[in-house]
């Protein structure tokens, strides 16, 4: 086995965590040298405490913001070339940008992207444009990328930002798959009656979880909407919100910022470094997102045999297969989402059914040491080919 120096890289800690955490677990005990870059955000000190994992941290900022990203970009080459990693693999946008810069700058021998959706998605004019351009010159620079689904691999080629033969899926999609050890239903549903106590839950109270980044692009609107109409034909009903609050980033408006945190029947955790405690709960999960890249949480739900009601969107329409494992609905959409959730909540052998297909899927196609296996063994012949180049 080739012993490897890897270096992952993302935007902030909480990316690395809730996406990346087996992963890196894998490649560790797998005799790897693995070393996490992210800002120094909330989260840092857990990414640092993982098992054969390093942190070196350095701040880069999510939004275009010139003098950080310079910045960023010199402390990102000079750690690469100190560290001199066989491998350079980033995720999320701009850490992916100056990450891709750097590594080619600093010669890292295989430099590596995940692209799991498009920020510029529901943007217009330059902004779109510029971001666009980023993605344009990720793929160029590295030696190799991937997208999370197969749609959004065909988004991305069918838009000019990728030729078809520098852009793959690894498997069936997904960054990370899903650890069925941390999303095992028997251990979860057993500590679930605790976790009801704790948010006042009854116990036969249907609950809808969202778990996600608390922002418009999410869905959050049409989210609070169809909840609110649900209301009226199932008074039993709650809403569990697991996520962070992001006002600086395409926020919520006051009107439904104020709702998640007045309605009684609306509970909004927030960050929570173990979200699965709260997806046990569910009777559904409900991600009904304008732009995602797999939707990561829709398999964790699965592994739980919890269906899934989500967008038909690049990206969910790999992670839900419509009427299967779950419902797609159009996004942007409030009729049509509280629509669905009605007859998911509602028609209990339809539930069980989609669950139990969910479940049966995630355990065939997304069980994390497959996908991490596909992984491992990418980077493996990627070595070997950038090697046997080396010494022609």
């Amino acid at each position: 086995m080739i012993r490897m120096r890897i270096c992952r890289v993302a935007t902030v800690p909480f990316f690395v965590l809730h996406h990346l955490r087996s992963q890196l677990l894998d490649l560790a005990r797998a005799g790897h040298e693995v070393i996490v870059v992210a800002s120094p955000d909330d989260g840092a000190d857990e990414v640092a405490r993982l098992p054969g994992v390093r942190f070196s941290p350095v701040d880069i900022a999510r939004p275009i913001a010139p003098v950080r990203d310079a910045a960023a970009l010199w402390r990102l080459y000079r750690l690469f070339r100190r560290l001199r990693p066989d491998i350079v693999h980033s995720t999320t946008p701009k850490a992916g940008l100056l990450c891709a810069i750097a590594a080619w700058l600093a010669r890292v021998p295989v430099r590596l992207h995940t692209f799991t959706g498009q920020a510029w998605a529901e943007l217009s004019g330059p902004v779109r444009w510029i971001a666009q351009a980023g993605d344009w010159l990720i793929v160029r620079l590295n030696t190799r990328s991937y997208a999370d689904s197969a749609s959004q691999r065909e988004f991305l080629v069918e838009r000019g930002l990728a030729p078809p033969d520098r852009l793959s899926v690894l498997g069936s999609g997904s960054l990370a798959g899903v650890d069925l050890a941390l999303f095992d239903p028997e251990r979860l549903r057993h500590d679930a009656p605790a976790t009801r106590v704790r948010l006042g839950l009854s116990p036969y109270a249907r609950v809808v979880t969202f778990i996600g980044r608390v922002t418009r692009d999410k869905g959050m609107v049409e989210l609070v909407h169809a909840f609110t109409e649900l209301r009226q034909r199932f008074p039993d009903l709650v809403l569990v919100v697991v996520g962070p609050l992001e006002p600086e980033r395409d926020p919520l408006p006051d009107e439904i910022l104020q709702q998640l945190r007045s309605d009684a029947h609306i509970h909004l955790i927030g960050y929570d470094p173990s979200p699965e405690q709260y997806l046990a709960l569910a009777t559904v999960l409900c991600l009904p997102s304008y732009r995602e890249g797999f939707g990561n949480v829709v398999i964790e739900a699965a592994a739980l045999g919890i269906p899934a009601v989500g967008t038909l969107i690049t990206g969910l329409s790999d992670a839900i297969v419509d009427g299967r494992t779950g419902v797609l609905v159009p996004a942007k959409d409030s009729a049509a989402l509280t629509a669905a959730l009605a007859t998911v909540l509602e028609n209990e052998p339809l539930r069980r059914g989609l669950g139990e297909a969910a479940r049966l899927r995630a355990i065939a196609e997304f069980d994390s040491r497959v996908v991490n296996g596909h992984l491992m063994r990418e980077y493996a012949a990627l070595m070997q080919m950038t090697s046997g180049r080396a010494t022609r």
